[in-house]
């Protein structure tokens, strides 16, 4: 792969054998960063699990302190006092069977998709065009609720969603460069220790096996697993 002259010149500020301190890792981080745009800061954390056993799953929610800079538009599946409250909350799209065959239909203009529980029957429709996206409502992250105007008020606010990929890997944004190296770090810390909790029982040996932080277009830094437990 051919990089461009900004990226090799960031890539130089980096060693790739060195094991950063977290906080020595965003500042770095945010040195790399060479687009004219905010560039998200993402985080990239390799697990001493196996995601093909049911036991060994990780996945959660977890609302970041200082949100993820992102504007996140909010679908609901919902009706009656749920469907008054999260467009109060400040759903953008909020419908039942209409929205189902909006989607069916090929709308999927936005994040973060959230069910009232006596909406499962039909949300589980679409699971084969909301689960490869990563869209699906599930109670383990917290989008399947009653309480649906919460559940609008937690995304808007910067609640993520993490999750094992098939290469036991999670990845999950954690702000902008622009927030500075002290609110990334804040998110950070909320999000390792997030996934530190949902350790599985039958999790065995070193649970971090590896994390890197990046910018959008910068280079990984490693950052040392060792400091995070």
């Amino acid at each position: 792969m051919k990089y461009g002259k900004k990226y090799v010149d960031a890539a130089k500020l980096v060693d790739r054998a060195t094991l950063y301190d977290p906080t020595d890792a965003l500042e770095l981080v945010i040195k790399t960063k060479t687009a004219k745009f905010d560039e998200s800061v993402e985080c990239h954390v390799r697990l001493g699990v196996d995601s093909r056993h049911a036991d060994q799953q990780v996945r959660g929610a977890v609302v970041l302190p200082n949100g993820t800079g992102r504007s996140v538009r909010v679908c609901v599946f919902a009706k009656g006092d749920e469907e008054k409250a999260a467009k109060e909350a400040g759903a953008e799209i909020v419908g039942a069977e209409d929205l189902v065959a909006q989607i069916q239909g090929g709308f999927m203009d936005f994040d973060v998709c959230i069910a009232a529980p006596n909406m499962m029957g039909l949300v589980g429709r679409l699971g084969k065009v909301l689960g490869p996206r990563g869209l699906m409502p599930s109670p383990k992250a917290g989008t399947v609720t009653p309480d649906v105007a919460r559940a609008v008020t937690e995304a808007k606010a910067g609640k993520i969603e993490y999750r094992l990929d098939k290469t036991n890997i999670i990845h999950c944004p954690i702000g902008k460069v622009s927030f500075g190296a002290e609110k990334l770090k804040e998110n950070f810390n909320t999000l390792l220790d997030a996934i530190v909790k949902a350790k599985p029982a039958a999790a065995k040996g070193q649970y971090l096996r590896s994390c890197v932080l990046a910018c959008t277009m910068g280079p990984g830094v490693k950052v040392n697993t060792a400091k995070l437990i």
